[in-house]
């Protein structure tokens, strides 16, 4: 897709956030980088993209909030143009919690970050996109759906909703040039998850095809494809990144 404008990773901090923000970046992209409570971290994901020739800058937003999103987003686009590719990577916690004793408002907190917030997000930035006559929203969604792991149930109802969310979005935002797709990354080790060892992935490696864990830049490279004009005809999936672990 020609860059006309700039592109958008909520919760860029950390995690996967700032590996997703870079490869973009290494794409030519201006990166928004969105945080809501590690500036620090943010700063260092853009001083890394500056660092390699790349433009980016730091917006403060809680990706939940309908005022702080609309901030961002002009924000963003003043400064460094019409948002045209929008990252919905922001999640919280993801708590696991026995189907009989989860609570309506555990489910409503999941529905918060997979679905109202991705929605805040893309009604935020569509008018731009329209105006270009192109645009892509990535869904950063998960393989959790399919695994349907016992205590995820609140998790994995919210994702089940983001995917169809995803896909009515395909069609109803098509018209006006903008894709909608979805990259469901399986176990990611990130900083979060601590120290990898043989005895806390053994199992979870054994059961996929490839025998290895993931690393983030195989799901930043997803990203950048989805993103790029090569992905031009892609529009209402769902590429899952997890060396085959499930398989539908």
């Amino acid at each position: 897709m020609t860059i006309f404008g700039s592109a958008l990773v909520t919760g860029a901090s950390r995690g996967l956030g700032p590996h997703l923000a870079r490869r973009l970046a290494q794409d030519g992209w201006p990166v928004a980088v969105n945080y809501r409570s590690d500036p620090a971290g943010a700063a260092r994901v853009v001083a890394e993209i500056v660092e390699a020739g790349g433009r980016a800058q730091a917006f403060r937003a809680d990706a939940t909030d309908e005022e702080a999103v609309l901030t961002m987003a002009k924000d963003a686009a003043e400064a460094l143009g019409t948002i045209q590719v929008v990252v919905a990577n922001a999640t919280g916690p993801q708590p696991f919690i026995p189907a009989d004793e989860v609570t309506w408002q555990q489910h409503l907190d999941q529905l918060v970050f997979f679905v109202k917030s991705p929605t805040l997000l893309m009604q935020a930035t569509l008018p731009g996109m329209k105006r270009l006559g192109a645009g892509r929203f990535i869904h950063i969604g998960s393989d959790m759906f399919e695994r349907a792991l016992p205590g995820a149930s609140a998790y994995n109802a919210a994702k089940g909703a983001q995917i169809g969310l995803a896909r009515t979005w395909a069609r109803e935002l098509g018209p006006f040039g903008v894709t909608t797709n979805v990259v469901a990354p399986g176990w990611i080790p990130v900083e979060r998850h601590g120290e990898i060892t043989e005895d806390n992935s053994g199992d979870y490696r054994a059961e996929i095809p490839l025998r290895r864990m993931g690393t983030p830049a195989e799901v930043a490279d997803v990203v950048a494809f989805v993103a790029s004009d090569a992905s031009r005809f892609v529009n209402g999936e769902r590429i899952t990144v997890n060396g085959g672990h499930t398989i539908d």
